[in-house]
């Protein structure tokens, strides 16, 4: 309990040294764009920024597609925290500021089954392949910036035909762990933040060959109406007071 205690200290003074530059600005309230699968850690992340700096975060968790035509419908938004392929579309783009994004996290693919049961062979490329083969049913999020990786993945296996006919397609990350949890699917293969949940258990990553990471920058938006509240966000992301948070989500820092 102590222990507890003490890592939770640190980690408040960690956010209110990153923070304490914003102490005589007015509190603020920021609109954000977020990726789906970030949910988790800013589900805890974000109560601590509110905490130490007293500004109030609305944020919006949806998928790439749906992130990039929010970007570009002309509402307004404060910053965005997404997968770099919002970033790659030119519309979206030029709605944050220029400039390169900041990379605050990284991740790697992999296969989850339900906790529990037998974890099957994806070590090598065959046995990755096989696995998926034999699969009774697999599901992930394919209108998604992980999904369309994976989607890629199936077709450089020659597997997207077969894997097509055993998907059980999710809307929102949060569903695949559901789903496998159900039973509704045998496998379930994303992002490894999202499969590191309860209730499934990661069997593995994708093997070295067709390993890739996916990366989250975030950005303020070119017309925020709280930039420099917006610059106090993510300057605390990249702070190591989120990054124990990150790391613990299953995600590399920076």
């Amino acid at each position: 309990m102590k222990m507890s205690l003490l890592v939770a200290a640190a980690s408040m003074l960690g956010v209110a040294t990153v923070l304490s530059p914003m102490a005589g600005l007015h509190a603020a309230e920021l609109k954000v764009l977020a990726g789906s699968s970030l949910r988790s850690a800013l589900t805890e992340l974000g109560p601590q920024f509110e905490r130490a700096s007293g500004h109030k975060l609305t944020i919006h968790f949806d998928t790439t597609p749906n992130l990039i035509k929010l970007a570009t419908s002309g509402d307004p938004f404060d910053l965005g925290v997404v997968p770099i392929d919002v970033f790659r579309d030119a519309a979206a783009k030029v709605r944050f500021t220029p400039g390169p994004p900041v990379e605050f996290a990284r991740v790697g693919y992999g296969v989850a089954v339900r906790a529990g049961a037998p974890k099957p062979d994806v070590s090598t490329l065959d046995a990755f392949k096989k696995t998926l083969l034999d699969a009774k049913s697999i599901t992930f999020v394919p209108a998604s910036a992980a999904g369309a990786y994976i989607l890629k993945m199936f077709e450089r296996l020659g597997i997207d035909a077969a894997m097509k006919a055993k998907t059980l397609a999710q809307d929102q990350p949060g569903q695949i762990i559901q789903a496998v949890i159900k039973g509704d699917a045998e496998l379930a293969v994303f992002v490894n933040n999202v499969l590191t949940a309860p209730g499934v258990e990661i069997a593995g990553p994708f093997p070295a060959e067709l390993q890739q990471e996916l990366i989250f920058p975030a950005a303020v938006a070119a017309e925020a109406k709280e930039p420099a509240a917006a610059k106090a966000f993510i300057d605390f992301l990249t702070s190591p007071a989120a990054a124990s948070a990150i790391k613990a989500k299953g995600m590399t820092p920076g």
